[in-house]
Protein backbone atom coordinates (compact mmCIF):
# COMPACT_ATOMS: atom_id res chain seq x y z
CA UNK A 1 0.00 0.00 0.00
CA UNK A 2 1.44 3.35 -1.07
CA UNK A 3 0.41 6.98 -1.01
CA UNK A 4 -0.34 6.59 -4.70
CA UNK A 5 -2.82 3.80 -3.88
CA UNK A 6 -4.63 6.12 -1.49
CA UNK A 7 -4.64 9.05 -3.93
CA UNK A 8 -5.97 6.76 -6.66
CA UNK A 9 -8.76 5.54 -4.38
CA UNK A 10 -9.79 9.06 -3.35
CA UNK A 11 -9.83 10.16 -6.98
CA UNK A 12 -11.86 7.07 -7.91
CA UNK A 13 -14.42 7.76 -5.21
CA UNK A 14 -14.96 11.29 -6.46
CA UNK A 15 -15.12 10.31 -10.15
CA UNK A 16 -16.40 6.74 -10.54
CA UNK A 17 -17.84 6.45 -7.03
CA UNK A 18 -15.83 3.27 -6.38
CA UNK A 19 -12.19 2.18 -6.03
CA UNK A 20 -10.33 -0.97 -5.00
CA UNK A 21 -7.08 -2.34 -3.65
CA UNK A 22 -6.25 -5.67 -5.23
CA UNK A 23 -4.60 -8.22 -2.97
CA UNK A 24 -5.12 -6.26 0.24
CA UNK A 25 -5.17 -9.60 2.08
CA UNK A 26 -3.98 -13.12 1.33
CA UNK A 27 -6.61 -15.43 -0.18
CA UNK A 28 -6.33 -17.64 2.91
CA UNK A 29 -7.50 -14.69 5.04
CA UNK A 30 -10.60 -14.41 2.85
CA UNK A 31 -11.18 -18.16 3.20
CA UNK A 32 -11.26 -17.83 7.00
CA UNK A 33 -13.61 -14.88 6.62
CA UNK A 34 -15.96 -16.98 4.54
CA UNK A 35 -16.03 -19.66 7.24
CA UNK A 36 -17.15 -17.04 9.78
CA UNK A 37 -19.73 -15.57 7.41
CA UNK A 38 -21.24 -18.93 6.50
CA UNK A 39 -21.55 -19.94 10.17
CA UNK A 40 -23.18 -16.61 11.07
CA UNK A 41 -25.50 -16.85 8.08
CA UNK A 42 -26.72 -20.28 9.19
CA UNK A 43 -27.38 -18.87 12.66
CA UNK A 44 -29.23 -15.85 11.27
CA UNK A 45 -31.46 -17.91 8.99
CA UNK A 46 -32.42 -20.17 11.89
CA UNK A 47 -34.02 -17.42 14.00
CA UNK A 48 -36.84 -14.93 13.36
CA UNK A 49 -35.66 -11.57 11.98
CA UNK A 50 -32.11 -12.86 11.82
CA UNK A 51 -31.62 -11.87 8.17
CA UNK A 52 -33.04 -9.15 5.91
CA UNK A 53 -34.48 -10.03 2.52
CA UNK A 54 -32.86 -8.03 -0.27
CA UNK A 55 -34.66 -9.74 -3.12
CA UNK A 56 -35.46 -13.37 -3.97
CA UNK A 57 -32.68 -15.64 -2.64
CA UNK A 58 -30.68 -12.63 -1.44
CA UNK A 59 -30.07 -11.68 2.19
CA UNK A 60 -28.25 -9.15 4.33
CA UNK A 61 -27.15 -9.75 7.92
CA UNK A 62 -25.61 -7.25 10.35
CA UNK A 63 -23.42 -8.90 12.97
CA UNK A 64 -21.41 -8.17 16.08
CA UNK A 65 -17.82 -7.20 15.18
CA UNK A 66 -16.31 -9.73 17.58
CA UNK A 67 -18.00 -12.58 15.69
CA UNK A 68 -15.91 -11.75 12.61
CA UNK A 69 -12.36 -12.99 13.08
CA UNK A 70 -10.96 -10.57 10.50
CA UNK A 71 -12.71 -7.45 11.80
CA UNK A 72 -9.65 -6.01 13.52
CA UNK A 73 -7.44 -6.79 10.50
CA UNK A 74 -9.86 -4.92 8.24
CA UNK A 75 -10.38 -1.78 10.32
CA UNK A 76 -6.65 -1.43 10.97
CA UNK A 77 -5.54 -2.04 7.37
CA UNK A 78 -3.44 1.00 6.36
CA UNK A 79 -5.35 1.52 3.10
CA UNK A 80 -8.76 1.35 4.76
CA UNK A 81 -7.72 3.82 7.46
CA UNK A 82 -5.94 6.19 5.06
CA UNK A 83 -8.82 6.32 2.57
CA UNK A 84 -11.33 6.86 5.37
CA UNK A 85 -9.27 9.72 6.80
CA UNK A 86 -8.78 11.33 3.39
CA UNK A 87 -12.49 11.26 2.49
CA UNK A 88 -14.33 11.39 5.83
CA UNK A 89 -11.80 13.13 8.07
CA UNK A 90 -9.66 11.93 10.99
CA UNK A 91 -12.63 11.39 13.31
CA UNK A 92 -14.54 8.99 11.06
CA UNK A 93 -16.67 6.33 12.75
CA UNK A 94 -17.24 2.65 11.97
CA UNK A 95 -21.00 2.10 12.28
CA UNK A 96 -21.73 -1.14 10.41
CA UNK A 97 -20.38 -4.62 9.87
CA UNK A 98 -22.45 -7.18 8.01
CA UNK A 99 -22.59 -9.31 4.92
CA UNK A 100 -24.64 -9.68 1.77
CA UNK A 101 -25.36 -13.21 0.50
CA UNK A 102 -26.73 -13.65 -3.04
CA UNK A 103 -27.68 -17.33 -3.18
CA UNK A 104 -28.09 -19.38 -6.36
CA UNK A 105 -31.25 -18.16 -8.04
CA UNK A 106 -30.96 -14.58 -6.77
CA UNK A 107 -32.53 -12.27 -9.36
CA UNK A 108 -31.29 -8.91 -10.59
CA UNK A 109 -32.06 -6.07 -8.20
CA UNK A 110 -33.57 -2.79 -9.36
CA UNK A 111 -31.09 0.06 -9.69
CA UNK A 112 -30.82 1.83 -6.34
CA UNK A 113 -28.68 3.63 -3.79
CA UNK A 114 -28.59 2.50 -0.17
CA UNK A 115 -30.15 5.64 1.34
CA UNK A 116 -31.19 9.14 0.25
CA UNK A 117 -28.40 11.58 -0.59
CA UNK A 118 -27.64 14.00 2.26
CA UNK A 119 -27.50 17.76 1.76
CA UNK A 120 -23.69 17.77 2.01
CA UNK A 121 -23.41 15.53 -1.04
CA UNK A 122 -26.10 17.19 -3.17
CA UNK A 123 -25.14 20.79 -2.43
CA UNK A 124 -21.44 20.58 -1.54
CA UNK A 125 -20.36 17.44 -3.46
CA UNK A 126 -18.94 16.03 -0.24
CA UNK A 127 -19.06 12.35 0.66
CA UNK A 128 -20.04 11.71 4.28
CA UNK A 129 -20.08 7.91 4.28
CA UNK A 130 -18.20 4.99 2.73
CA UNK A 131 -18.81 1.27 2.32
CA UNK A 132 -15.84 -1.10 2.15
CA UNK A 133 -16.65 -4.45 0.53
CA UNK A 134 -14.65 -7.67 0.88
CA UNK A 135 -15.48 -10.66 -1.31
CA UNK A 136 -15.12 -14.13 0.19
CA UNK A 137 -15.00 -15.90 -3.20
CA UNK A 138 -13.31 -15.45 -6.56
CA UNK A 139 -16.21 -13.85 -8.43
CA UNK A 140 -17.13 -15.10 -11.90
CA UNK A 141 -19.85 -13.69 -14.20
CA UNK A 142 -22.29 -16.53 -13.47
CA UNK A 143 -22.37 -15.62 -9.75
CA UNK A 144 -24.36 -12.41 -10.30
CA UNK A 145 -21.59 -9.86 -9.77
CA UNK A 146 -22.10 -6.42 -8.32
CA UNK A 147 -22.85 -3.80 -10.99
CA UNK A 148 -22.33 -0.08 -10.40
CA UNK A 149 -23.07 2.97 -12.56
CA UNK A 150 -19.92 5.08 -12.41
CA UNK A 151 -20.25 8.74 -11.44
CA UNK A 152 -23.83 8.59 -10.18
CA UNK A 153 -22.99 9.33 -6.54
CA UNK A 154 -23.68 13.00 -7.34
CA UNK A 155 -27.22 12.44 -8.71
CA UNK A 156 -29.50 14.46 -6.41
CA UNK A 157 -32.27 11.85 -6.44
CA UNK A 158 -35.10 14.38 -6.24
CA UNK A 159 -37.28 12.14 -8.41
CA UNK A 160 -36.20 8.86 -6.77
CA UNK A 161 -38.79 6.78 -4.94
CA UNK A 162 -37.95 7.09 -1.21
CA UNK A 163 -34.81 8.92 -2.32
CA UNK A 164 -33.27 5.58 -3.31
CA UNK A 165 -34.97 4.09 -6.38
CA UNK A 166 -34.61 6.01 -9.65
CA UNK A 167 -37.44 5.91 -12.21
CA UNK A 168 -37.20 3.21 -14.84
CA UNK A 169 -36.91 5.93 -17.46
CA UNK A 170 -33.38 6.52 -16.11
CA UNK A 171 -32.31 2.88 -16.47
CA UNK A 172 -30.78 3.25 -19.97
CA UNK A 173 -28.38 5.88 -18.60
CA UNK A 174 -27.32 3.64 -15.71
CA UNK A 175 -26.87 0.67 -18.01
CA UNK A 176 -24.63 2.81 -20.20
CA UNK A 177 -22.49 3.80 -17.20
CA UNK A 178 -22.51 0.38 -15.53
CA UNK A 179 -19.46 -1.76 -14.84
CA UNK A 180 -19.59 -5.28 -13.44
CA UNK A 181 -17.01 -6.02 -10.76
CA UNK A 182 -15.22 -9.37 -10.54
CA UNK A 183 -13.14 -9.18 -7.34
CA UNK A 184 -11.03 -12.06 -6.09
CA UNK A 185 -10.38 -13.31 -2.59
CA UNK A 186 -8.22 -10.80 -0.74
CA UNK A 187 -9.38 -7.75 -2.70
CA UNK A 188 -11.02 -4.84 -0.88
CA UNK A 189 -13.18 -2.21 -2.58
CA UNK A 190 -14.58 1.06 -1.30
CA UNK A 191 -17.58 2.93 -2.68
CA UNK A 192 -20.06 5.60 -1.95
CA UNK A 193 -23.33 3.85 -1.12
CA UNK A 194 -24.98 6.69 -3.07
CA UNK A 195 -23.50 5.49 -6.36
CA UNK A 196 -26.34 3.77 -8.21
CA UNK A 197 -25.83 0.01 -8.18
CA UNK A 198 -27.48 -3.38 -8.17
CA UNK A 199 -26.74 -7.05 -7.67
CA UNK A 200 -27.20 -9.07 -10.85
CA UNK A 201 -28.76 -12.51 -11.25
CA UNK A 202 -26.84 -15.41 -9.72
CA UNK A 203 -27.10 -18.18 -12.30
CA UNK A 204 -24.40 -20.33 -10.70
CA UNK A 205 -24.74 -23.09 -8.12
CA UNK A 206 -22.67 -21.13 -5.56
CA UNK A 207 -23.42 -18.29 -3.17
CA UNK A 208 -21.38 -15.06 -3.33
CA UNK A 209 -20.97 -13.76 0.26
CA UNK A 210 -19.56 -10.23 0.57
CA UNK A 211 -18.57 -8.52 3.82
CA UNK A 212 -19.65 -4.88 4.23
CA UNK A 213 -17.95 -2.36 6.52
CA UNK A 214 -19.81 0.95 6.86
CA UNK A 215 -18.17 4.24 7.92
CA UNK A 216 -19.47 7.78 8.39
CA UNK A 217 -17.87 11.17 8.95
CA UNK A 218 -17.92 12.76 12.40
CA UNK A 219 -21.25 14.36 13.22
CA UNK A 220 -23.26 12.30 10.72
CA UNK A 221 -26.47 10.94 12.20
CA UNK A 222 -26.87 7.21 11.68
CA UNK A 223 -30.12 5.45 12.54
CA UNK A 224 -29.82 2.67 9.96
CA UNK A 225 -27.36 0.51 11.88
CA UNK A 226 -26.82 -0.73 15.42
CA UNK A 227 -23.19 -1.66 16.02
CA UNK A 228 -22.88 -3.48 19.35
CA UNK A 229 -19.82 -4.91 21.12
CA UNK A 230 -19.35 -6.56 24.48
CA UNK A 231 -17.54 -4.67 27.20
CA UNK A 232 -14.85 -7.35 27.41
CA UNK A 233 -14.15 -7.15 23.67
CA UNK A 234 -14.21 -3.34 23.69
CA UNK A 235 -11.60 -3.24 26.43
CA UNK A 236 -9.27 -5.55 24.47
CA UNK A 237 -9.33 -3.40 21.35
CA UNK A 238 -6.46 -0.99 20.63
CA UNK A 239 -7.26 2.56 21.73
CA UNK A 240 -7.08 3.85 18.13
CA UNK A 241 -9.75 1.34 17.09
CA UNK A 242 -12.03 2.14 20.01
CA UNK A 243 -11.78 5.82 19.08
CA UNK A 244 -13.34 5.09 15.67
CA UNK A 245 -16.12 2.72 16.76
CA UNK A 246 -19.58 4.25 16.69
CA UNK A 247 -21.06 1.50 18.82
CA UNK A 248 -23.05 0.55 21.89
CA UNK A 249 -21.10 -1.30 24.58
CA UNK A 250 -23.05 -3.95 26.52
CA UNK A 251 -22.21 -6.41 29.26
CA UNK A 252 -23.46 -9.38 27.26
CA UNK A 253 -24.29 -9.75 23.58
CA UNK A 254 -27.76 -10.68 22.45
CA UNK A 255 -28.82 -11.79 18.94
CA UNK A 256 -29.32 -8.79 16.66
CA UNK A 257 -32.80 -8.18 15.30
CA UNK A 258 -32.37 -7.06 11.72
CA UNK A 259 -34.25 -4.05 10.40
CA UNK A 260 -34.62 -1.80 7.35
CA UNK A 261 -36.19 -4.28 4.96
CA UNK A 262 -36.73 -2.30 1.74
CA UNK A 263 -39.76 -3.34 -0.29
CA UNK A 264 -38.23 -2.32 -3.60
CA UNK A 265 -35.31 -4.69 -3.07
CA UNK A 266 -37.43 -7.51 -1.71
CA UNK A 267 -39.43 -7.50 -4.91
CA UNK A 268 -36.38 -7.56 -7.15
CA UNK A 269 -36.32 -7.20 -10.88
CA UNK A 270 -38.12 -9.56 -13.23
CA UNK A 271 -35.55 -9.73 -16.01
Amino acid sequence: MTGTDVDTAVRGLHTDGIAALRGAFEPEWADRLREDVEALFREAMARPDGAIGRGPNRYYVEVHPERIGGFLDLVTHPWVDAVARAVLGPDYRVVEIGFDVPLPGAVAQPWHRDFPAPRETVEERRLTSLAFNVTTVDTVPEMGPFEIAHGTQWDDGADFDHGMFPPKSAYPRYEGLARRKLPRRGDVSVRSALTIHRGTANRSDSSRPVLVLGLVAAGVENDRNDLVVSRAYHERLPAEVRAHLGCRVVDELEPLVQKHTIEGLVMGATD
